[in-house]
């Protein structure tokens, strides 16, 4: 496992963890402030333009995770592990329940926004956030965990 997988994947980890308090934060609870005017639009600009700052960083963490993953569970029996197995397994996990968590929550909530601003929709949105952003912040603890292994 080389060194620079785990900083990418940490780099793209904690990316993740400061974009989704940032929005959890800040710029979810303002959209029921935007206004019914116009909401549909503001809620297609902001998927498109969220997915050009989100899809890299995901991506990457999916990837890097599949990179470490294999590394663990792969290597001779004679070398010492880089990262544990069992810390490679949560990480991956985590990602593919922060994936989950986005496309069977997160996106459906924003799917229905698309059409007008629905204040059931938007209180779904900001339950299925506030799960997202815990295993994000989960992934952030294994991230570090991963760096500090000797």
């Amino acid at each position: 496992m080389s060194q620079w997988a785990l900083i990418a994947h940490a780099l793209s980890t904690w990316a993740m963890l400061g974009l989704v308090l940032f929005v959890g934060v800040v710029h979810y609870p303002l959209m029921a402030r935007v206004g019914r005017d116009g909401f549909a639009h503001y809620e297609r600009a902001h998927t498109a333009r969220t997915t050009l700052v989100v899809a890299p960083l995901m991506l990457a963490e999916l990837t890097t995770a599949a990179l470490i993953l294999l590394a663990a569970l792969m290597r001779p029996a004679t070398d010492p592990p880089r990262v544990a197995p069992w810390l490679a397994l949560l990480g991956a996990g985590l990602v593919l329940g922060a994936w989950a968590v986005t496309f069977l929550g997160n996106v459906p909530a924003h799917r229905a926004l698309e059409r007008g601003f629905d204040a059931a929709a938007h209180r779904r949105l900001l339950a299925w956030h506030w799960a997202r952003s815990a295993l994000w912040a989960a992934r952030g603890a294994v991230a570090a965990a991963m760096l500090t292994q000797p």
